[in-house]
């Protein structure tokens, strides 16, 4: 299952995220997948709000040759480590079994291991408390609020439905709607986002 399968190392992080590294050859969780990181006690929750990779002296030279054989991309991108980075925001955390949507007392420590949710923990998470995770995502600046938060509403929706909760979706978005009712721009940018995906969710 998921929840086993460590898909990174902690590369930095502070009281409101982390990067993550892992290499290119193994396949990184989504843009707004739900992780955790295990912690004394329990665990540190986190949506994966950027994938990205960087380059190198040999990649910009390979780039620069033009037409490439397949041999020479895959060996480049399995054999060398290339260096992919996920970003992180934290979102809640667990301590002795009890689910909080506060933000975690204190940061994970370098290379300790990313682990992606599987559904069963994405339902527990947000079926706990009131939907105080959402202020964590809204509050990011430097990640695409909207689309953030409309792929994180699929994987969550997803795992809601499949335990039962067909319900969610719609509570998540009035939730939503009230966060942000004092920013009419800001809610309209949100609400169009989160329309592509989930036409019906404004339906009573």
């Amino acid at each position: 299952m998921n929840s086993t399968i460590s898909t990174g190392r902690l590369l930095r992080a502070n009281t409101r995220g982390c990067v993550v590294g892992c290499r290119v050859g193994e396949t990184p969780p989504a843009f707004g997948a739900l992780v955790y990181i295990p912690a004394e006690n329990g665990r540190i929750y986190g949506l994966v709000s950027d994938v990205h990779i960087d380059d190198d002296g040999l990649v910009r030279q390979l780039a620069a040759v033009g037409t490439l054989p397949e041999t020479v991309i895959e060996d480049n991108r399995i054999n060398r480590n290339i260096p992919l980075e996920l970003s992180v925001i934290f979102i809640g955390s667990e301590a002795q079994g009890k689910i909080s949507h506060l933000l975690p007392p204190r940061p994970p420590l370098s290379l300790d291991e990313m682990i992606v949710c599987d559904d069963a923990m994405v339902h527990a998470f947000t079926s706990a408390g009131r939907f105080g995770y959402m202020r964590h995502i809204l509050a990011d600046e430097n990640a695409p609020t909207s689309d953030l938060l409309t792929a994180f509403l699929q994987t969550a929706d997803k795992a809601n439905r499949a335990h039962g909760s067909t319900g969610w979706i719609k509570a998540a978005v009035q939730e939503i709607i009230i966060l942000l009712r004092g920013d009419h721009e800001r809610l309209t940018v949100v609400l169009s986002a989160i329309s592509d995906v989930f036409p019906n969710s404004f339906e009573d």
